[in-house]
């Protein structure tokens, strides 16, 4: 039978290990490479495009773009901030451009 103090030393050394796949998020950014690569089949679009519609529907100043996938779809999140101060975060699907949610970031 183990030693109850081995078993305790083993819990304290390899617990943090076993844990830092917990909690992590459901997104996965996309590196350049692989944006660039999925523009160019066809699969996403382009970032330009994106920022024009994104732009008409909900002005202000784009802070920060990401591209990732999140939920098995591919898409495009931005912080926007708003003409009245507020910032806002934009999620839009990659290949069809549709605005899929707007929410305060808080």
């Amino acid at each position: 039978m183990p030693h109850p103090l081995k078993i305790l030393l083993t819990l304290l050394v390899c617990g943090p290990v076993l844990l830092t796949g917990v909690g992590t998020a459901v997104a996965d950014d996309i590196g350049h490479e692989e944006a660039r690569r999925l523009v160019e089949s066809g699969r996403i679009l382009p970032l330009a495009e994106i920022v024009d519609k994104v732009s008409v529907e909900v002005p202000g100043d784009i802070l920060e773009t990401e591209l990732e996938y999140d939920d098995g779809i591919i898409v495009y999140d931005f912080k926007i901030l708003r003409p009245d101060g507020r910032v806002q975060e934009v999620e839009v699907h990659a290949s069809t451009g549709d605005i899929l949610k707007i929410e305060d970031d808080d």
